[in-house]
């Protein structure tokens, strides 16, 4: 299947349930290793006097709130529509990772700037950097191991829908998986830039170099938080399925009997694994409405096998063109 415009249509409810499982995986493993970082930078950011030290354990403790986040956009999705909410909380996931992304901003990025600004306008007082270097080796390793999980998972959804993995990453509504990827990815970047920031206050016993790997950190936490927000800001508005997939149910409604004509289609992703149907259509006007009515369930029952995510399909008999400037209705 194609994966465009941030919509993917899995194969089989099976597949969904696996990702979805696999993405839960993924956050709490990213979460973890986070939260250990987090702590064992703000250490030795403290002995060693290192501003950029301080600005990663800033960068560790924001992912951290931004993984409790995503798990929480993971649950709270996943309830069942009721009476209240009959279109599911599918939206919710996205209300919870746009407020991941601001964690990143207001708890990484901004305190980088501070940070990095303070240090070059005040300077810093430099100590033993050697707990910083080995703390930036563990992390390094640790954010390695949890960023080859992360992108073990998209590779995986990618080869399922045949796309490279770049589009994917690109354009995937699964935007758990994506967090933990450009995140984790910034953070192996971060610690390199802590590493350069702390060599180069050591060659030369100046701060500015310190100073100037907090401002980087700075600007590379701002253009996660600025990509992250984007892409959950367009789910939230509203992202229509891929136009091969929309040509692709066009042609199945045409191919139901006693369908003329498809009038209008709009679809709607709700989810990762979770899209909407909605259509004006043409029916023969020598079917009956027994006809019409079975002709809609068989319409729907075609969609939802080829299409499991799929999970709500409305048709609307609408008179055609023909019909509506006959009866000097505007026909859109």
């Amino acid at each position: 299947m194609d994966v465009r415009d941030g919509a993917a249509v899995t194969d089989g409810a099976g597949d969904a349930e696996e990702a979805g499982g696999e993405s839960v995986f993924t956050v709490i493993v990213a979460a973890v290793a986070n939260l250990g970082i987090a702590l064992a930078k703000a250490v030795a950011g403290v002995i060693s006097g290192s501003s950029a030290m301080l600005s990663e354990a800033a960068h560790s403790f924001a992912d951290t709130v931004t993984e409790l986040l995503l798990l929480t956009s993971l649950k709270r999705s996943e309830k069942p529509a009721d009476e209240d909410h009959p279109l599911g909380y599918g939206g919710e996931r996205y209300v919870w990772a746009l407020l991941a992304a601001v964690a990143t901003f207001v708890g990484g990025a901004v305190f980088s700037f501070y940070d990095g600004i303070h240090t070059l306008v005040v300077g810093e007082e430099l100590g033993d950097p050697l707990v910083s270097y080995i703390v930036l080796g563990v992390a390094f390793l640790l954010e390695g191991f949890s960023l080859r999980t992360a992108v073990k998972q998209a590779r995986g959804e990618a080869a399922r829908f045949k796309a490279p993995f770049g589009t994917y990453l690109r354009h995937t509504p699964d935007t758990a998986v994506k967090a933990v990827v450009l995140e984790d990815s910034a953070a192996l970047a971060g610690l390199l830039l802590a590493a350069g920031g702390l060599l180069g206050g050591q060659l030369t016993g100046s701060g500015v170099w310190d100073g100037i790997a907090s401002l980087c950190i700075g600007v590379l936490l701002l253009w996660v938080a600025w990509v992250l927000g984007r892409s959950n800001a367009e789910l939230l508005v509203g992202r229509p399925l891929p136009a091969p997939i929309r040509a692709e149910i066009r042609e199945l409604l045409l191919g139901v009997e006693h369908v003329e004509s498809v009038l209008e289609l709009t679809t709607l992703v709700q989810g990762p694994r979770e899209a909407l149907v909605a259509a004006k259509v043409d029916f023969r006007d020598a079917s009956t409405a027994a006809q019409i009515e079975w002709a809609c369930e068989d319409a729907a029952r075609r969609l939802q096998e080829r299409f499991p995510a799929v999970r709500r399909v409305y048709l609307d008999p609408t008179p055609g063109f023909a019909q509506r400037r006959e009866a000097g209705l505007d026909p859109w």
